[in-house]
């Protein structure tokens, strides 16, 4: 059996999933840090697949409609995966933001794939500026109740 390797296509996809293991990286340092469930191996791992699959898809699928069944199916996919982030306690859920980021990895991933680097790198900066400085704007809900 004769291997035929194809050493361009390789360091291409190489490059791409680099590049998405890399951008999901701030959020799953700032989800670490603040010690949520989901952390350095979740983010970049979404990322990666997300990544992954849609390269393969494109590189074997012919059209762009079986593109964008592999497209929505990853979408959704990755939506579960931020669903189980999500906990409800009291009336009361946490986990959402790191629900929501979980779902904004994939795009990146995704985003990656299609080459369209910029969307990538705006979205990673606009997750963990939100993760990172946005949370500070938020106020206690005890605090509007007057509850402690």
């Amino acid at each position: 059996m004769d291997l035929d390797i194809e050493w361009p296509q390789i360091w291409f996809n190489l490059y791409h999933l680099g590049i998405a293991y890399l951008l999901a990286l701030p959020m799953a340092f700032d989800r670490e840090r603040a010690r949520r469930g989901a952390g350095l191996r979740t983010f970049p791992l979404v990322a990666v697949a997300a990544c992954g699959y849609m390269l393969v898809a494109v590189s074997v699928l012919q059209s762009a409609n079986a593109e964008a069944r592999v497209l929505q199916g990853l979408i959704t996919g990755i939506g579960f995966i931020g669903g189980g982030a999500i906990l409800k306690h009291k009336g009361s859920a946490s986990g959402t933001a790191t629900a929501a980021s979980i779902w904004n990895t994939g795009l990146i991933g995704i985003a990656v794939a299609f080459g369209r680097y910029e969307i990538a790198m705006v979205m990673s900066a606009i997750n963990f500026v939100t993760l990172r400085y946005v949370a500070n704007l938020k106020t206690d809900p005890s605090e509007k109740t007057g509850d402690a």
